[in-house]
Formats: C-alpha cells, sequence, structure tokens
C-alpha cells in the first residue's frame, strides 16, 4: 500500500511526464506486475517520451498481465537493462491501441522487438519472408504479418527509418505476403498450379515502394499457359485456373476471421475495372491498353511492378506495356483526360471533410502525386530518369532534369513527408484506413506528440499542417508552369532549364495548340529586370494553370498579354492582380472563356478593375445606369458624342455582365458555381434589360437636344416589345421597340409628327454609328402594320388602329409591351390602352385560339433555316424557346382576365403563376422551365463564346468545348451536353403538345 505523500509526489512527476489521467497511471503502477519497475524513473521517462504516455502504460501492464510470471520477469528485466527494446516497446503501444491489443492477444510476440536484425535494420522482401515462413492458414498469415509490422511501426516511431523507408518496407512486406497467400492457395490446389502460369503486378502505392500502414493493395493479375505447354494447349482453361487461384489469395488476405483482416486486396484497376475478367493473358492485356485504355489507367501503370508469383511473366507484362504508358502524352484526348482527372480529385469529397482530408483536399497528397504524375508522363517519353515509381524518387528526377525548380521540389517534398507521416500516425492507432485528421483533442494531442511536437501539441500540429497544406496547394500548379518561366529566361549558372521542345511539349500536353505562341508570349510578358516583370513572374505560374482549365488556354493567354501591354504602364493594374484575391483569377476565367467578354475588355482595358472589386460584378440598377448616362450626354458637346459617351457605358456594363455570368458559370476557387442555372439567366436578362433601357433614354435625351434643348414638341414614349419588353433579352438580342407619341398642348398633329419621326431616325442613327463599342439595334417591326406601317403614332392612332384592325399575332405580340424609356404618364397609358387587348375579358375564342395554333404551325415548318437540326435549334426547334413562350403565351390570353398574377411580360414568371393557379401540373411547369431556361443559356453561351449570335451550338471543336464549360460540363463531356440538351427539349416538346396543341 502506498502512503498519500509518494501518492501526491508520483502523481506530480506523471503530470510532468505528459500524462492526462495520473489517478489511472497510479493504480496502474501499484498492479502486482509492475511493483518491480514502478520505482524506475527510466521508466517514467521513456513512458513520457511516447506519443500517448496514459496509452503506453495500459498497454504495457496489458503485455505483463499476459505473461507467465517468468517470462514476465524476463520481459520486465529487458525493459529495465536494455534501452533500445524499452523505446521500441514503449513507442510502439504508445502509438498504436491495435498492436497493443495484438501483443495482448499474442504476448510472445514483443520479442521481435529484441532482434537486432529485425528490428534495427532495414528488411527486405526476403527478410519478411522469412517472417511469414512458419504461417500454414490464414489466420497464422495474419498473426505472422502483424509481428512484422510490430517491428516496422517500432522502426518507424522510434525515427530509425524515415517516413519513404517505412512505406517502402510496409510494400515489401504487403510483397511478401502476397507470395505466401499465392503459396497458400497454390497448395491448396495443385492441380490448378501446374495448370498455369500466373503474376501479380502490384499497382498504387503497393507498386511504387510507398505503402500506408493500412491500404487496399492494387493488383492486377496476368495468366497463361504453363512452361512446356504445348502448342494447341487451351488457354482458356489456363485462365481459369488462374482466375481461382487469384481469387482464392484475395480471399486470404481480405477476409476477416478472429485476428482481423490483412488488408483488401482490389483489383479494380484491371482492363475494364470490376467489369473486366479477373485475370487476362498478357496478349489480351496488351490489346486492351493498345485500343481501350483511358489516361488515367497508363498513369495508373507508373507503379506497376511484379510482385508475385511467375516472375518472367511479371516481366514481360511491364516490358511489354512501358512504351505505351511513355506515349500517353501524345493520345488524342490526353489534354481533356487529365483536366478531367485533375478536378475529380477533389468532387467526391462530402463537404464536411474537405477540411480534414489529408490525401484528397485541396493542399493534400494526392495533388502532390498527381503533379508528379503527370509531369513524368509528360517527360518521361524523352527522359528515362523520371521512370520511377516512388513519388518521392521521381519527384527528385524532375528536379535534377530542370522540369521542375529546385527550391520548389525541395519544399514540396518536405511537406509530402510531413503530410505523409501524418496519415502514418493516423492510420497506426488502430489500424483502419483512414485520411482524416482526427477531431478529438486526445486524437490530435496523441498525433502531434507521435510528430515530435511536445510543447502545445494541438497547437503546433494544427499550424504545421496547415502551413505544409498551403505550401502543397501554392506549389503544385507552380510545379508545371513556373519552369516553362525560367525556360524563356536568363537563369544563374549552372542552373538547369527547360529545353524549349519540353517546355512545347508541356504546353502541349496541357492544352495549349500554339505551344511556340505560348511561349513568345511567356518571354513578352515575363523577361528582364524591371517590378513589372518581377511581378508577372510572380503572377503567370498561377494564371497559367487557370487558363489551362479552360477550353481555350490559348485565348486566355494571348488576351492576358494585350490586356498587360495595354494596362502595363498604369500603377495599379498588376498591384491589382496581385493584391486582390479574386482578381486574377477572375480575369484569367473571363479570357479564356470565348470571344465577347475579352473583346469588349480589349476595347476599354481599364475595365478590368471591375473584377478586383468586392461588388464589382453585382448588375447596377437601371436609375443609376439612367443617372450616369443622362448625365454624359448633358456633358457632350454634340449628339455624336453625347451617344457614344452612352455607349461607353453600356460597353463596359456589357463586359460587367459578361463577365459575372462566365465566373457565375465557371466558379472560382473561392465562389462554387451558381447552383441555379435560372438565377443566372433571371440576372444576365434583368441587367442587359435594364442596361438598353437606359441607353435608349440617353439616346432619346440626345437626339431631342440636338435640335429642340430640352422640351420636344410632343410627349414621346419608348415601349420595349419581345424580350426586350419581357427582360429576357440575350447578349445578341435586338431591342424590340415600339414609338408612341401625343402631341404637346398648342402643336399641332403634323408638326409633333414630324418631330417625333425625326427623333426616331435620330435616334436609331447615332446607336449605330459604326465605333469600337458594340451597336445597339433597334427593331420597331412589331409595329401596327408591321414595316409597312409609320415608326411612330400618336397614342390616339394606336387606339384607333387596335380597335378596328387589330389581329392575333398584335395581341399576343402584346403580352411583352412594358415602358422602357421616355415620358412615363404616356407609357402607362399605352399600357392601360392595350391591357384589354392582351388579357381579353373571357378569355380567346376558340376561332382566336385555332388562329394562333395555325400560324404557330406554320412558323414551324417555314422560318427553320435550311440545314438546321430541329433537335438542337434553341429558338424554332423541337422543345426550344418559341415552343414554351407560345405556350405560356397562349394560356396567359387564354387566362389572363381571371388570374393577376398572368398579367406579366416576363414567361417564367407567368409559367409560376399557371402553376400556382392549376392550370398546368408541378411537373409540366418544371419540364417547360427546364427547356427554356436551357435554351436562353445556350443562346447566350454562343454569343460568349464566338462574339456572334447563334442559335444552335457551334460546330468548331475547341468552340463546342468552350460550351460545355459554360454550361457545367466537364472536359470529355460534349455529348453528354448535346443528349441532355435533346432530352430536356424533348420532353418540353411533349408538354406543349399536349397544352397548345391539345394533343390529347
Amino acid at each position: 500500500m502506498t502512503v498519500p505523500g509518494r501518492r501526491s509526489s508520483t502523481f506530480t512527476r506523471l503530470l510532468r511526464h505528459g500524462f492526462t489521467d495520473p489517478s489511472t497511471a497510479e493504480r496502474f503502477l501499484d498492479t502486482p506486475e509492475m511493483s518491480a519497475i514502478r520505482s524506475d524513473p527510466l521508466l517514467l521517462d521513456a513512458l513520457g517520451a511516447t506519443a500517448d504516455p496514459d496509452l503506453a502504460l495500459r498497454g504495457l501492464v496489458r503485455l505483463a498481465e499476459a505473461q507467465e510470471p517468468k517470462e514476465r520477469n524476463v520481459l520486465l528485466d529487458t525493459l529495465v537493462t536494455a534501452k533500445p527494446l524499452r523505446d521500441r516497446l514503449l513507442g510502439v503501444l504508445g502509438a498504436s491501441e491495435a498492436l497493443g491489443d495484438h501483443l495482448a492477444r499474442h504476448p510472445a510476440d514483443w520479442r521481435v522487438l529484441v532482434t537486432y536484425e529485425s528490428a534495427d535494420l532495414h528488411p527486405g522482401v526476403a527478410e519478411f519472408e522469412r517472417g511469414l515462413a512458419d504461417a500454414t492458414d490464414p489466420v497464422s498469415l495474419r498473426v505472422a504479418y502483424r509481428r512484422c509490422l510490430l517491428a516496422i511501426a517500432a522502426r518507424d516511431v522510434c525515427g530509425t527509418t524515415d517516413v519513404a523507408q517505412a512505406a517502402a518496407e510496409l510494400a515489401d512486406l504487403a510483397t511478401a505476403t502476397l507470395r505466401a497467400a499465392l503459396t497458400m492457395a497454390c497448395a491448396a490446389a495443385p492441380e490448378d498450379a501446374a495448370a498455369c502460369r500466373l503474376a501479380v503486378v502490384a499497382m498504387g502505392k503497393c507498386g511504387g515502394h510507398e505503402l500506408n500502414y493500412v491500404s487496399d493493395v492494387d493488383v492486377i493479375f496476368v495468366g497463361d499457359l504453363p512452361e512446356g505447354a504445348p502448342e494447341d494447349a487451351d488457354e482458356g482453361k489456363a485462365v481459369q485456373a488462374a482466375t481461382r487461384l487469384a481469387s482464392h489469395l484475395m480471399r486470404i488476405c481480405s477476409e476477416t476471421n478472429a485476428e482481423g483482416t490483412i488488408w483488401p486486396v482490389d483489383a479494380n484497376l484491371r482492363p475494364e475495372g470490376r467489369n473486366g475478367p479477373l485475370v487476362r493473358t498478357l496478349s489480351s492485356h496488351l490489346a486492351y491498353y493498345q485500343r481501350w485504355a483511358k489516361t488515367w489507367e497508363f498513369q495508373a501503370l507508373l507503379k506497376a511492378r511484379p510482385v508475385a508469383g511467375d516472375a518472367a511473366l511479371g516481366a514481360a507484362y511491364i516490358d511489354a506495356l512501358a512504351p505505351l504508358v511513355w506515349q500517353a502524352a501524345e493520345r488524342d484526348h490526353f489534354v481533356p483526360d487529365v483536366q478531367q482527372m485533375r478536378r475529380r480529385v477533389v468532387d467526391n469529397i462530402p463537404a464536411g471533410q474537405v477540411e480534414r482530408e489529408l490525401k484528397l483536399g485541396p493542399g493534400g497528397l494526392r495533388d502532390v502525386e498527381f503533379a508528379v504524375q503527370l509531369l513524368q508522363l509528360v517527360h518521361g517519353r524523352n527522359d528515362s530518369s523520371l521512370r520511377r515509381s516512388s513519388t518521392l524518387e521521381a519527384l527528385a528526377a524532375l528536379a535534377a532534369g530542370g522540369y521542375v525548380g529546385r527550391a520548389d521540389a525541395a519544399q514540396l517534398d518536405e511537406a509530402y513527408r510531413f503530410l505523409r507521416t501524418m496519415e502514418h500516425r493516423i492510420q497506426l492507432f488502430r489500424l483502419r484506413r483512414t485520411h482524416l485528421v482526427p477531431e478529438g483533442e486526445a486524437d490530435l494531442r496523441r498525433l502531434g506528440r507521435s510528430l515530435g511536437l511536445r510543447g502545445d501539441p494541438v497547437a503546433e500540429l494544427n499550424k504545421a499542417w496547415k502551413r505544409h497544406a498551403s505550401v502543397v496547394r501554392r506549389l503544385h500548379e507552380k510545379l508545371f508552369y513556373r519552369p516553362l518561366l525560367d525556360a524563356v529566361a536568363q537563369l544563374a549558372p549552372g542552373e538547369i532549364r527547360l529545353s524549349a521542345k519540353a517546355a512545347g511539349q508541356r504546353l502541349e500536353a496541357l492544352g495549349y495548340a500554339d505551344p511556340v505562341a505560348a511561349l513568345r508570349h511567356l518571354e513578352a510578358l515575363s523577361s528582364g529586370v524591371s517590378r513589372k516583370a518581377a511581378i508577372q513572374r510572380t503572377l503567370l505560374p498561377v494564371l497559367l494553370g487557370w487558363f489551362a482549365d479552360s477550353a481555350d488556354p490559348d485565348a486566355g493567354l494571348l488576351g492576358f498579354r494585350k490586356v498587360s501591354d495595354a494596362l502595363g504602364k498604369t500603377p495599379w493594374y498588376l498591384r491589382l492582380l496581385r493584391d486582390e484575391g479574386a482578381a486574377a483569377e477572375n480575369l484569367a476565367r473571363v479570357l479564356s472563356a470565348g470571344r465577347l467578354a475579352p473583346d469588349l475588355l480589349l476595347r476599354a482595358p481599364e475595365a478590368v478593375a471591375i473584377l478586383g472589386d468586392p461588388h464589382g460584378l453585382e448588375p447596377r440598377a437601371r436609375a443609376g445606369l439612367e443617372q450616369e448616362i443622362v448625365a454624359a450626354v448633358g456633358r457632350a458637346d454634340t449628339a455624336e458624342g453625347a451617344v457614344a459617351s452612352a455607349r461607353g457605358v453600356r460597353r463596359r456594363e456589357l463586359f460587367r455582365t459578361a463577365a459575372a455570368d462566365l465566373i457565375g458559370s465557371y466558379g472560382t476557387e473561392d465562389s462554387p458555381a451558381e447552383e441555379d442555372p435560372g438565377a443566372l439567366v433571371d440576372r444576365v436578362g434583368n441587367a442587359l434589360t435594364d442596361l438598353n433601357a437606359a441607353t435608349l433614354a440617353g439616346a432619346l435625351r440626345a437626339a431631342v437636344r440636338a435640335e429642340w434643348g430640352d422640351t420636344l414638341p410632343t410627349r414621346f414614349s419608348v415601349i420595349g416589345m419581345g424580350r426586350f419588353g419581357g427582360h429576357e433579352l440575350a447578349y445578341g438580342s435586338d431591342a424590340d421597340v415600339l414609338f408612341v407619341h401625343e402631341p404637346r398642348e398648342g402643336v399641332d398633329e403634323p408638326e409633333a409628327a414630324r418631330a417625333a419621326n425625326t427623333v426616331v431616325a435620330e435616334m436609331r442613327r447615332l446607336l449605330q454609328i459604326p465605333t469600337a463599342d458594340p451597336p445597339l439595334m433597334i427593331d420597331a417591326d412589331l409595329r401596327p402594320e408591321g414595316k409597312s406601317g409609320p415608326l411612330v403614332r400618336t397614342l390616339a392612332s394606336y387606339a384607333a388602329y387596335y380597335r378596328r384592325w387589330s389581329l392575333g399575332w398584335e395581341s399576343q405580340a402584346l403580352l411583352r409591351a412594358e415602358p422602357m424609356a421616355g415620358d412615363p404618364d404616356l407609357g402607362r397609358r399605352f399600357i392601360e390602352l392595350v391591357d384589354p387587348l392582351r388579357y381579353p375579358v373571357e378569355g380567346l375564342g376558340e376561332d382566336a385560339v385555332r388562329e394562333i395554333r395555325r400560324l404557330k404551325a406554320r412558323m414551324e415548318t417555314e422560318r427553320m433555316p435550311r440545314g438546321a437540326d430541329p433537335t438542337l435549334h434553341t429558338k424554332l426547334g423541337r422543345g426550344g424557346l418559341s415552343d414554351v413562350e407560345w405556350t405560356v403565351q397562349l394560356i396567359q390570353m387564354r387566362h389572363a382576365w381571371a388570374v393577376p398574377g398572368l398579367r406579366t411580360t416576363r414567361t417564367r414568371a407567368a409559367l409560376a403563376a399557371a402553376r400556382e393557379a392549376g392550370l398546368l401540373g408541378e411537373e409540366e411547369a418544371r419540364t417547360l422551365d427546364e427547356a427554356w431556361v436551357l435554351a436562353t443559356r445556350v443562346r447566350n453561351g454562343v454569343m460568349l463564346v464566338r462574339g456572334r449570335p447563334g442559335d444552335t451550338f457551334p460546330s468548331d471543336g475547341r468552340e463546342l468545348g468552350a460550351m460545355g464549360r459554360y454550361l457545367g460540363y466537364g472536359p470529355g463531356h460534349i455529348g453528354d451536353m448535346l443528349e441532355d440538351y435533346r432530352r430536356t427539349t424533348r420532353r418540353a416538346r411533349a408538354v406543349m403538345e399536349e397544352l397548345f396543341y391539345d394533343a390529347t
């Protein structure tokens, strides 16, 4: 029994040595099993040096209790007298609860830590094969495997081996285990073993000699006829025998019994994955990789290494496939495959785990591994020194060859080693497969102490982890692009640079169609010793990555050079890109996404400042736009100068809208893509409508001032029609309008008419004067009598016409009428005049309905452009804009008199009101809405990508790729985009036929 004074002293010593539960530790030390060593100061020092002293002591007590008395004395005596054993055993017990459990079940296994040869040297496969030699069945194999693992862990936690050596030892142990399992499978089925040859090829981390403590072991199986088989032997039967052996091997390693499991053997990297045969002949493998394999499959083969079974067959497999691996970068789909793989890295991580993911999260292990493997594929075809299976060895070879900067490689090596060590320690604790950093305080404390962080383990761990992850995030893109800048720069003596050929190959692999021009741009941007060139050298590695992530990297880089040439001497431009986090990425996205936005920006490059303003991409309200434009018109000396100012504002705001649309569609690192495409469409339509309305107001003011000063002899109003009135303008839309006037008191009608017509003619002239700014085309063809009627009428004339001559299509067109500029009271009275026409009391009669249907059918047959694919034409095609809009407008004309919500100029708002009123079903409304939004986005995308309007998808492959990116499809998914469009519009057409033509 201990006295209180000693207990208090021991309690304090335990706290000082890192115990978090000293009371329990005291009880453990007071047990009979520990009585012989509890007063030994070396024991407390050794326990205090472990990752978790409480866990180490608990494991030691359990191990001592499991021994026979005589063996216990040997254990404790050796523990006190032999420091190497003490450090190794307590180090393992403090780091791994699972290995502590193993020692409690197999108490004699502690002796493996006494033997110098097995505990302190770096054994190879042969040493591990000896350690597994006594295993005769799956259970004993698991026990022997854990015994060998105990020695690896001891060397690891005591620092005898570094993380790379520990990973290599784990891979060697896996190799020995696969061989032992195959031997057992052959012994269980000697007839199968005699009927075939079977080679086991390790892939992934096992093949790369960089295995984790707990990981699937990726393999590929190769089968063939046995040596000396006759020429007419049945190859199929040999493959069947090999398949049975391979399946048994997998069960031996993967199945769980009383000793747990070793690890799953995963053969899903084989040709056709889990859908393909488990075993193939070498010729079958070769045929698949020559014809069907994807880029990621060649990337996986970088790690391939024969480990078990027939050595000659395994070597033949590697020799046959190696040339294909190093030709992968020359394949047609290499670039889009690589872009897709880069995105796939983080796409499947649950949102709540991203910040704790060591492997797949931003700045994680996969970033390093992917970057290294891609550079191997690009440059390894010409440089055999890069053909290494280990990530760290390959990184060193890339640095030695000048493919990666030496300083960057050193930082990346350090960060990768730290992250891999974290991963090892996390998995070692319970021997579970995980890549998540734990959240609990105790787990984080143990993890930090296992890495040598003893002051404030949790805080120091988080700081070191975030620092290394940040290094990886910063360098993994720079890794690709920094050497490209060095290739065109003057380097210090002794520095190695990429050759022009290697730089060109890398740019081609990253999607640049003209690497020679790209290198020329890089040289122009970054050469010299000026501050400007220094900032460009900092920006370009990141920008090049963003350009490569687009459908047209060459256009992005060229546009950036043009903007930089135009603004390079301004003090704020490069500072904006360097210091405002979002500005550089926003600029890269805008410049490489198509022609419209860069064209608008290059006409006035100072608009790039919008991209760095936190609120710069938000659309401006009409009132503010109109105030700015009218003020600019008032300051101008001539009508031409006034409208030039108005069109300049319009150009800037068009750029703002296009940039916001592109960035909202693509997303950025800090701002994900807009998930609701309808919201993007509405935002663009409203912004363009407000902008054109404000521009018309400015042109009207300029036209009036030129001849009449401040007051026109007649009240004048511009009524928006079509997409303009519906707030649904696309980038390439004309402004459909009606012009209405009303003579002021004391002005006769002919004079008022002359004034109104003069204003209209002047507005149209001013807005279409050829300049660098995009024109605003005014279309008044929806006026009474169409092109044959007068351009402008009085309100009374409109009333007389509509009362006497109005046709059904004109009433339908008036559904979109909304005042946009000019006299607001006159505009309001015009709307009051046309409301009874567009919302007729009691709805449309059957004759009127039949006439609307007849017109729609005629339009479908007569207006579709010759040669156009009706399944892809956004305006007139099946289920396109016309189908949806005519359906909605027919509902409005029939029911708006009774349903106030239908009295709107906007298609989507009317569709929602019809659904709420029960005039169509929820699913019908959703189908029509999805088709309308998609068709509108396609029209917008065509203008953004091509720089000119169009109603169908572009035919050029690169433009089609840019369309896909705008619509949210990754590289290689153009077919999916077109099929989704056809499916969406096909369903909309079926709904339209039921609702519009009463097809039921």
